[in-house]
């Protein structure tokens, strides 16, 4: 499996899982704004039902790995395992040290979308290079895959399922916050898979064939 895989796209796949990782500890772990995806679907569960996140994370991401697999094959797994595990080892580093913007907490607003940034620069690395840091990245990589829609619209989409059941018991400010993230960084995702890739050319009418002169 890991025969499939280039070096190039390896160590995109590590960039982006390190900006991610950086983001996630510097940003979102002092905001207290919420997530959409598997994380927010977590503690929506947790909330209600009283199930742990560690056992319904796991269930979840492994449930989104199994359907990459599925649609997106072997090196989709391959490089989706170089950038979960480059993300868990970089967050035990930055974890190391403390947060470089502590007041972050005191102002979420700024904090939305400066984790959109390093959310949506970090994973659009990674999915650029075709893996997932995350069973929330493999989840929209496969409804992309399956509806041929742009992966952006696939994030927003199962973010807005979450978020929605997560107004249940989040109060509007902080969730409006998290919805405001969870555009923002869907958008920058979709961008940078997108970037310096080159359009379809549209399809034209075939010219009528040209008459050979006798």
């Amino acid at each position: 499996m890991f025969s499939l895989i280039k070096p190039k796209k390896c160590a995109l796949a590590l960039l982006g899982s390190g900006i991610l990782a950086f983001g996630l500890y510097n940003v979102h772990a002092l905001s207290g704004v919420t997530e959409g995806g598997v994380l927010g679907m977590t503690l929506f569960l947790h909330h209600w039902v009283g199930l742990s996140p560690a056992v319904t994370g796991l269930v979840m991401n492994a449930i989104c790995y199994l359907m990459g697999w599925k649609l997106l094959g072997k090196e989709f797994i391959a490089y989706s395992i170089v950038a979960g595990g480059g993300f868990s080892v970089f967050y035990a580093v930055v974890e190391q040290f403390d947060p470089l913007w502590p007041q972050l907490a005191d102002h979420p607003l700024l904090a939305a979308v400066l984790g959109a940034l390093f959310v949506g620069v970090g994973v659009g690395l990674s999915v650029r290079a075709g893996g997932a840091p995350g069973g929330d990245d493999a989840l929209a990589m496969s409804i992309s895959t399956l509806t041929h829609w742009d992966i952006q619209w696939s994030y927003l989409i199962s973010d807005l399922v979450v978020l929605a059941l997560s107004a249940t018991y989040i109060d509007l400010s902080r969730l409006g916050c998290s919805l405001l993230t969870v555009l923002l960084s869907g958008q920058i995702i979709g961008l940078i898979q997108r970037l310096g890739r080159p359009v379809e050319a549209e399809k034209t009418e075939p010219e009528a064939p040209v008459n050979e002169q006798p």
